[in-house]
């Protein structure tokens, strides 16, 4: 029984890549720190799994392309003390129109803040990149510095650091309640705990947890199809072969993003996946296909017939994972309007994964009580006028 009288500095809900790298920072700053999992890791419930994601400066918001230059050096650092590669650079090429506002915005960026990148006409596109088949007017913007991040390895090394750094971590015990106050106690299907400040990064499920407490977030939890194609002759559109990560801005027959990653996870696959998905309930995520998730296939296959010539247009794997997307498409880092010692970092609308060193950063700035880092109202909760105070 001594264990449950046991106060934690912080105890961090949700062992997804926001959650680790705010244990991580914490137990880097010698707390006493508890990192709960609902599921046993590894697992592919939430939004952190899988082998790899984009990693990229390019943005339309300053905020988003200044914070990732304190990220690029923590990836760096998490990788030498894991002694594994994390990162490959391959760059990221963004295709759109020439006179598409967002390419134009996320130039004028990168310029303002010093990324290097090039502007690439058709020509010089068809040149570098000759299986990429461009519709009439496309034109290319590559960031230099872009390329792929590897995501289990870094939850690997980020849940092995913790636990070096002296920090526990328990899996496979799901939070049934949280009683906020000094100390806030929280309970799981196998005990209770007491902490000085609790951090919620629990993805799809932060509104039940947040619910009982008095708030609710507008997070939407879709369901996105990740989708592997086969290449038709192996390796046209490898990381051997200078291919890069891509990024579809503005094209007619897709309201979101398209994006996709060389080949290599799976030896003749290249990752080529839309930005969107339909609505789902985490707890039901592996149910079947609804008919919106047909619909985002026709897209892509359209999209891979059109632009990507040298792949089957049909997919060979899919696999799937969750998004937890607000209104505006940027994160909630604030503390809880009632409980200042309860910290939430939610709603990271499928982007979220590159930003998670700095993301971790804050949290543990906030949880601590600390001067954050970064200017955070863009991320705070009072930028929702619709919520009500019943919400809160």
């Amino acid at each position: 029984m001594a264990a449950q009288r046991e106060l934690y500095d912080a105890i961090v809900i949700g062992a997804g890549i926001q959650g680790c790298f705010t244990a991580y920072h914490l137990a880097k700053h010698s707390k006493k720190i508890l990192l709960l999992e609902q599921f046993f890791l590894p697992h592919s419930r939430g939004s952190s799994h899988g082998q790899s994601r984009i990693i990229r400066r390019a943005y339309p918001e300053d905020f988003y392309t200044q914070m990732m230059a304190e990220c690029y050096s923590m990836w760096a650092q998490l990788e030498h003390e894991a002694g594994t590669q994390l990162y490959r650079q391959t760059g990221l090429l963004l295709l759109g129109m020439k006179e598409n506002p967002e390419l134009e915005t996320i130039q004028a960026t990168l310029s303002r803040q010093g990324v290097e990148h090039q502007c690439l006409s058709s020509e010089e596109l068809k040149q570098r990149f000759p299986n990429i088949r461009l519709a009439r007017g496309e034109v290319g913007l590559l960031e230099v510095s872009g390329g792929v991040l590897y995501a289990n390895k870094a939850l690997r090394a980020l849940q092995d650091a913790i636990r070096k750094l002296g920090g526990i971590v328990h899996d496979g015990e799901k939070v049934v309640e949280i009683k906020p106050g000094l100390p806030v106690a929280v309970k799981t299907t196998s005990r209770s705990y007491q902490a000085k400040s609790l951090i919620i990064t629990a993805g799809p499920w932060t509104n039940r947890l947040l619910r009982p407490l008095g708030a609710e977030l507008p997070l939407q939890t879709l369901r996105i199809n990740v989708c592997y194609w086969q290449e038709k002759v192996a390796g046209s559109y490898s990381v051997s072969q200078a291919f890069p990560c891509f990024m579809g801005l503005g094209l007619s027959l897709a309201p979101h993003h398209i994006y996709g990653l060389p080949s290599r996870e799976y030896p003749g696959l290249m990752k080529v996946c839309y930005h969107h998905g339909n609505n789902a309930d985490p707890e039901e995520r592996d149910c079947p296909a609804a008919f919106s998730d047909i619909q985002d296939v026709h897209i892509l296959s359209g999209f891979v017939r059109d632009h990507l010539p040298d792949l089957q247009p049909e997919p060979a794997v899919m696999e799937h994972c969750m998004y937890t997307n607000t209104p505006d498409g940027h994160f909630v880092l604030d503390r809880h309007p009632k409980y200042d010692n309860i910290v939430i970092g939610a709603g990271f609308s499928g982007h979220g994964f590159k930003l998670s060193p700095v993301v971790g950063k804050i949290l543990y700035e906030l949880s601590m009580k600390l001067t954050p880092s970064y200017d955070l109202t863009p991320f705070r909760i009072s930028r929702f006028p619709s919520l009500g105070k019943a919400h809160l």
